[in-house]
């Protein structure tokens, strides 16, 4: 056995864990985007007055509101990097801050021709979109080269060789770049020690987990204990714990990393002390949620309005009535509804296309409903069933009752899902998009649960935030 380096162990403030890691994001984002803003108002400043300095209070002051907004405005753009396994690869860092920049640029276009003549700015709105750009790619760089080398990696020992151990380890292993360094795998099964888990290898029992935290500079322990924890086991975590070592179980872990909850590996406790005590809400989230439906329905309605003589005519005159697809959901609680659509498929005799997955009946799609579907178009319609009641604008998509009957008996903890009203969009919807398979719904329904265990306004905010990124970029289906 290699000798003992140290007497502590490798806990660190330097050690960044992937909740820290999105604040430093948010930190350094907004540092620069104030950078920009003032090398925007710079500038503005020099071109009004030809003369070279920073302007004053007063100047400031009589700049117009929505000016002072950008900032706000960018980082809302910037919402798709705050991943931290996405903040690590450059070329997604370049791309979705270009792509940030250029729906910024062109929705102050539109808004500009719309605007009367000589009534908004341009210089000022130019320099601070390129000034933005600019300064959030050298602070991404230097995130990227900085905070992604060995000393900021937490240093990482699971504990448990079994189904939950493999579980975490391939979810560690998913994520590129890594976040953690994974030292290896402790396990009391003496038959394992010395073998590889999951490319990790088994360092030993319980008996050597302190020499282990020590010589390893351990972290972090992960405990992938799923059945019963034996005494000495639980005794050295607890002895790990006194030395500095931070103990997380497998699920948080596993929450944290693929922001979704492990189905496979949840047990009925978990769901009374994780989900159902964590997933109340206050009424003033709820009465905030029913206005923020409320709103965006009435949105999404004067949208639909104005599309639907175009679509219509179109669906009409492609395949004839109806234009609307109407089927039976459930809604919060199993409550049956009829959900509204814009028809993307030829017609089928009534009850035909029940209990059927979205693809079994792909051959049926038109051209234009191939059309409606990437544009995510024939979702419009629901927003009528927001401003009913039956639906949110966030929430986990509404399945037909045929389907859910047969889930529920075949994935675990499935019905869960109807603890909140189905969504227009949801966390699922921006992760994973559309399903086909039961293994398919099982990894949706994980974040669907991850959404109900975490919904917020913020929460759902950043999910609207993502949808729209998700239709202007032509993701649909």
């Amino acid at each position: 056995m290699p000798p003992v380096q140290s007497t502590t162990s490798g806990t660190s403030p330097l050690r960044l864990r992937p909740a820290e890691r999105r604040t430093l994001l948010l930190t350094g984002d907004v540092a620069a985007v104030l950078l920009a803003w003032a090398t925007a108002v710079y500038f503005w400043w020099v071109g009004d007055r030809l003369v070279v300095g920073f302007p004053g209070r007063a100047y400031i002051a009589d700049l117009p509101l929505w000016f002072h907004l950008l900032p706000v405005f960018w980082l809302l753009l910037l919402v798709e990097l705050y991943t931290p396994h996405k903040a690590s690869r450059w070329r997604e860092t370049v791309r979705g801050v270009v792509m940030a920049a250029l729906a910024g640029g062109v929705i102050y276009l539109v808004v500009y021709f719309t605007s009367p003549p000589l009534s908004l700015p341009r210089k000022g709105v130019a320099v601070f979109f390129i000034a933005a750009t600019i300064y959030t790619l050298l602070w991404r760089y230097v995130y990227i080269r900085v905070f992604n080398a060995p000393r900021f990696m937490r240093r990482v020992l699971v504990v448990g060789a079994g189904k939950a151990g493999r579980a975490i380890l391939q979810a560690i292993h998913s994520v590129d770049p890594s976040p953690f360094e994974v030292v290896g795998v402790l396990d009391d099964d003496p038959q394992k020690w010395g073998n590889t888990f999951e490319s990790e290898p088994v360092l030993g029992g319980s008996d050597q987990l302190l020499k282990i935290v020590r010589r390893e500079r351990i972290s972090d322990l992960i405990v992938a204990i799923s059945g019963e924890m034996h005494g000495r086991m639980f005794q050295a975590i607890l002895d790990a714990q006194e030395q500095g070592v931070e103990i997380a179980t497998m699920a948080a872990v596993y929450e944290e990393l693929l922001e979704r909850v492990p189905i496979k590996h949840l047990d009925a406790d978990w769901l009374i002390r994780s989900f159902v005590d964590e997933a109340r809400v206050s009424a003033f989230y709820l009465m905030g949620k029913r206005a923020v439906d409320i709103l965006g329905g009435l949105v999404g309605v004067v949208l639909l309005a104005c599309l639907f003589p175009w679509v219509a005519l179109a669906i009409v005159l492609e395949s004839g009535f109806p234009v609307f697809f109407k089927q039976t959901r459930s809604g919060k609680g199993g409550r049956p509804f009829t959900m509204i659509k814009f028809r993307t498929m030829r017609p089928v005799p009534p009850g035909e296309d029940e209990g059927k997955w979205a693809d079994d009946d792909a051959h049926r799609i038109t051209a234009l409903g191939a059309f409606l579907r990437k544009t995510h178009l024939d979702e419009f319609p629901q927003f009528i069933n927001v401003l009913m009641g039956d639906m949110s604008v966030v929430g986990p998509r509404p399945e037909q009752p045929a389907l859910i009957a047969d889930l529920e008996k075949r994935i675990p903890f499935y019905r869960a899902r109807l603890l909140v009203k189905p969504g227009v969009t949801g966390w699922a919807q921006v992760n994973y998009g559309y399903v086909a398979s039961v293994h398919d719904t099982e990894i949706k329904l994980g974040y669907d649960l991850y959404y109900i265990k975490h919904r917020s306004l913020l929460f759902d905010l950043v999910i609207i935030l993502r949808t729209l990124g998700t239709v202007f970029g032509g993701k649909g289906r």
